[in-house]
This record gives C-alpha cells, structure tokens and sequence, in this order.
C-alpha cells in the first residue's frame, strides 16, 4: 500500500474517531422548548450539536421566522448567533426586526447578521461558522429550490455542528424537502392567537408545528404558544372572553330615561 493511501486511511480514521467522539459527548445534551408534549417526543428538548430543518410555505415566512428566533434562544445559551441570509431571501421577505428578536429571547447584540450573495456562499459561510465552538447557533436561512443543497452538502453541516457542539437551524422558505441528514425535520404554519387583554390589540403569538421527521421518536402536530415573558413554548392557554368586574361602590342603577321624562 503506497504512502498516499496509508496516509488517507489514516485521516479518515481520525475524522471517524472525532465524529464519534463527539456523538457521545453531545448525545445527552438537549434543550427543553416548554412545550410538555413535544418535549417528551423529542426525549427532552431539541438536541444540541446537530441540524435542524423548519420549512414553511412562502407566505408562512414570518410564523417560520419567529419559531426559528425562539429556537435559537432556547440553545444559543446567551452565546454569539450567525444569522446567514440568502440575498434573494431578504427580498422576499425584508430586513430581520432587532426588537422581534428581542420578544424572541434574542439579544440583538449577539446577533451576526451576514448576507450571502449566493447559494454556495451561503452554505460555505454556514459551515465555517458551524465548526466554530465560540458560537451558540448558526442559521442558514434559503429561499426556493435549491439544488447546490444535497444530502453531501447536509452531511457537510452535520459532521460541522457536531465536531463543534454548535446547533444548525435551516429555515427554508418555499422548498420541498428533501433528503438530508439532519436530526428533525419541521412544517410551520401560522396559528390564531388567543383573545390579549382589554388593552391589548394581540395575543400571545401561536405556531402550527408539524414534526415531520424526528431521528429519535415518533412524530405529530402540535399549536405551540410562545410565552414572551418566560421565553419559551407552552401548550396554548385556554382564555375566556374578559369580562370587566363591577365597581366596589357602584352608584345606584340609573332611572330609565321614560321615568325621568314622566
């Protein structure tokens, strides 16, 4: 056996050893989202070191868009976010709002936004950032079709992520996917959000996640509620209509009008 051959086997054994290695240093850690249900489905939360793809229709962008911030909160652990943006996905769909992240448990401050002029800049991009451990999460978010994305250029981002520990979010607009190696697979829609407070025109924001695929478990569906004050997902709150309480010392009932004119 030539010297070249020994010394590719030889590389190729210690990326296989490193891959592995870092398999079972990761495997336990997963970050709960809130949501019981899901949770459970997920064997406690969404798992750390590994890539996951959220898909959604083109005028779901924004729903995809605020599920994809609540993740990234959830397991960026207060540690620096690349947010890697397709030209043409700014486009679509407009500049990322810094006070959207914030209500998404995101501080703008340790938020990377770079623009990519391309496809294949923006997967370069991502897993450069993906095999640097100073990071807390790295998104790749596409628009369309894109076949430079193959299950060798997916594979490229997973062996990324878990050599390093850092977690890969894929948000991709208006595609079909397709296969990949990443740990879950979802399908965002938007939800009606429950009646707010007399005050308040909104409610608290809900999702349609669908988990289409989930390496470890089973799938489903689920509304998911995000709770902006405690910054994760919750089961949606059952709310009545409110109802304005009686004054403590409310004057006596007024005379019909009939009566005083009487």
């Amino acid at each position: 056996m030539s010297g070249a051959r020994i010394s590719a086997l030889a590389t190729l054994r210690g990326q296989i050893e490193r891959i592995e290695t870092a398999e079972v240093v990761h495997q336990h850690e997963r970050i709960a989202l809130g949501h019981g249900e899901i949770d459970s489905v997920l064997k406690g939360g969404l798992a750390r070191a590994s890539v996951h793809e959220i898909f959604c229709e083109g005028r779901q962008g924004a729903t995809a868009t605020g599920f994809v911030m609540g993740l990234a909160g959830r397991v960026s652990a207060r540690r620096p976010l690349l947010w890697v943006r397709q030209d043409f996905s700014e486009i679509e769909t407009g500049a990322l709002s810094m006070s959207g992240l914030a209500e998404f448990g995101l501080d703008p401050r340790r938020v990377v936004m770079v623009r990519a002029a391309d496809v294949e800049s923006a997967l370069r991009t991502s897993a450069d950032a993906l095999a640097c451990d100073a990071l807390g999460a790295v998104v790749l978010e596409l628009w369309g079709e894109i076949r430079q994305f193959d299950l060798v250029a997916s594979r490229k981002l997973t062996l990324a992520a878990q050599g390093s520990g850092v977690t890969g979010l894929m948000l991709r607009m208006a595609a079909q996917p397709l296969p990949s190696t990443a740990e879950t697979r979802w399908m965002l829609r938007a939800a009606h959000s429950p009646p707010g407070p007399l005050w308040s025109a909104w409610g608290a924001p809900r999702i349609d996640a669908e988990l289409l695929r989930n390496r470890h478990g089973p799938c489903g569906r689920w509304i998911m509620e995000w709770n902006c004050d405690e910054c994760q997902f919750s089961e949606p709150s059952t709310y009545s209509q409110p109802v304005a309480a009686a004054p403590a010392h409310r004057p006596d009932p007024a005379v019909p009008w009939q009566r005083r004119t009487a």
